[in-house]
């Protein structure tokens, strides 16, 4: 591999530079992000993920291992190889941090002790393994592989399959994942079509024949489990609102100029208000999810972006490139950036409906639509009584 060459020279104002890593947060002076980047793995980096509340960061490598770093320091404190023989696809952490599942192109799926490094179980597939996923509860792990095109889903505790779906797609599926309440399968496709499994009742609930114009590359729940996001090659994201159904009546929400080549991940924030993608165009896309607008382009990387993060407070972004890298993202004090400012402006505003009163009220787009979900009068204290002027009675003199 060529040794990485800092890049020189000015980007726009939204993007960032290379920069040599060091213990402090660095930023170019027109960008006005701050960002750390990681650097230990030999190949791409295929996933990352924040874990232990945020204060650590978890990434595998087709580099055949996978990496534990200190948020705060951005340096590498743990990792788990020599047991993969083949590229890892993909990593995913249990909710309490002490586990991690991978699997890779050689065949396996394997479950991790995050603090004592060892491997607690190894299950074989027949074929390749594309995607991994665990669920909230710990206790399922979902998976993929090339033969038959199939979705397996495995049993934590007995470390043995207890479904396998086989011909699930027509092509080679691309990701699958589980949704927040484990009871639900995901399923995106090289064969453009993204899949819902229903594990409760074992069958096929959602079939999205051409969702996209080309292969379905990622697929992202909400945490309330109402919204679907789904990325593809040909260049789009879409949001299926699938707890309603709406997308049959209306069809998804598209994400409009989403990158400037095919896209290859997106996650929703833990609070479901914001999305973030990442593309063969090298970059990072925030999204507001309400108004379905681009909100910001974080810019850096040097080769495609294989995976995106967001911690739990919204306040950190994290991306893992082909380029070997992980970009740690400060994006707290976003909001104050003028092309971000502009643009929300440029967005103007959305109409709401109040929880207490059923009245439609404005809301733009910068308002934390967390905290406005009722109008003006309703978000008043409970009103004193209003001393207007008394309107005199009518008498027979002035009839």
């Amino acid at each position: 591999m060529t040794p990485e060459v800092p890049l020189k020279g000015l980007m726009d104002p939204l993007s960032v530079e290379e920069a040599v890593p060091e213990l402090v947060w660095e930023s170019e002076r027109l960008s006005q992000l701050p960002f750390r980047v990681l650097r230990g793995h030999r190949s791409s980096v295929t996933s990352c993920h924040f874990c232990c509340k945020d204060t650590k960061i978890l990434t595998s490598s087709h580099d055949r291992t996978a990496k534990l770093w200190d948020a705060s320091t951005c340096s590498a404190i743990g990792e788990y190889g020599g047991e993969h023989v083949a590229p890892i696809t993909e990593c995913n952490p249990t909710q309490d941090s002490t586990r991690m599942v991978t699997s890779s192109y050689d065949k396996t799926v394997k479950l991790w002790d995050l603090e004592t490094g060892k491997v607690l179980w190894s299950v074989s597939l027949d074929g390749l393994v594309t995607s991994c996923h665990i669920s909230v509860d710990g206790k399922l792990v979902v998976c993929s592989a090339d033969v038959d095109n199939a979705v397996c889903i495995i049993d934590t505790e007995a470390a043995s399959k207890v479904i396998t779906i086989k011909g699930h797609h027509t092509s080679t599926i691309t990701r699958c994942c589980f949704d927040a309440e484990s009871q639900r399968v995901c399923s995106v496709s090289s064969d453009r079509s993204v899949k819902l499994w229903d594990v409760i009742a074992q069958r096929t609930t959602i079939n999205l024949k051409g969702a996209h114009d080309n292969a379905v590359s990622s697929c992202s729940f909400s945490a309330s489990g109402r919204l679907l996001c789904t990325s593809s090659w040909d260049r789009s994201l879409k949001l299926w609102d699938i707890n309603t159904g709406g997308y049959r009546l209306h069809g998804p929400d598209h994400l409009l100029h989403a990158h400037r080549g095919s896209v290859s991940c997106c996650t929703f924030s833990k609070d479901g208000s914001t999305l973030v993608s990442g593309g063969y165009d090298k970059t990072v896309v925030l999204w507001d999810v309400v108004s379905s607008c681009k909100k910001l382009v974080l810019k850096g990387h040097a080769d495609w972006v294989l995976d995106v993060a967001l911690s739990t407070n919204r306040k950190q972004v994290l991306s893992s490139s082909k380029d070997a890298t992980v970009r740690l993202w400060n994006i707290e004090d976003c909001e104050q950036i003028p092309a971000v400012i502009e643009n929300k402006k440029a967005m103007g505003s959305r109409i709401a409906q109040c929880e207490e009163c059923q009245r439609s009220f404005p809301i733009m787009h910068w308002d934390n639509t967390n905290v406005i979900n009722k109008c003006v009068f309703c978000r008043l204290p409970t009103p004193s009584v209003l001393h207007l002027p008394a309107i005199p009675l009518a008498t027979s003199a002035s009839l």
